[in-house]
């Protein structure tokens, strides 16, 4: 088991070392002005990376930064709505060939908007269809047929997260304004002697 958990985590090692920093550093620099302007992020995914949306999104709003998840299958029935000029949109897929991301990077285009690709394939539909993306080599997957999103969910999550907590510290958000986002739970406990 060990062996299993070593191999993990030297997978992610050498996955975050693959991506270019410069190009982080630019979805970092635009998502700041884009919250200083006003707007908001958005990210959209399917599967398995939904609820590393929804964990992105969470973060976002407990720190009191606009952000909201958009599902790339409803978008298509409505959920464009979401939205608005000035914001910025990271849709995330493994392959880049996912027909439904195509799908909605074209629509998004056709608005658009800000758009970026958070994916594993240099060489895909959407890194020809959106210029600015972030794109990390992934060697395994961590399962016996190397295909159960695994190791990706875990990268694209420690990117994410570590986007909105850099965020946080470029927008200069207190501990007294996380506190008041956050009244509840074990953390709002440990707060209120704060």
């Amino acid at each position: 088991m060990k062996r299993y958990f070593k191999n993990i985590t030297d997978t992610i090692q050498r996955s975050i070392e693959s991506m270019e920093m410069t190009v982080f550093d630019q979805l970092l620099n635009e998502c700041e002005q884009v919250l200083k302007n006003g707007h908001k992020i958005i990210v959209s995914g399917l599967g398995k990376n939904v609820p590393v949306c929804d964990k992105f999104v969470g973060t976002m709003n407990s720190l009191g930064l606009e952000a909201c998840f958009m599902n790339t299958n409803t978008a298509v029935h409505g959920d464009l709505g979401i939205v608005r000029s000035g914001d910025l949109v990271i849709i995330l897929t493994k392959s880049g060939e996912t027909v439904e991301s195509v799908y909605l990077a074209k629509l998004l285009k056709q608005r658009r908007s800000d758009l970026w690709l958070l994916s594993f394939n240099r060489d895909s539909t959407l890194t020809h269809e959106i210029p600015k993306h972030l794109i990390l080599d992934l060697d395994y997957e961590g399962d016996a047929w190397n295909i159960v999103p695994n190791n990706s969910t875990t990268l694209n999550l420690i990117v994410l997260q570590g986007l909105a907590l850099n965020l946080a510290e470029r927008m200069g958000v207190t501990l007294a304004q996380f506190k008041a986002n956050h009244p509840g739970g074990a953390i709002g406990e440990k707060l209120r002697e704060v």
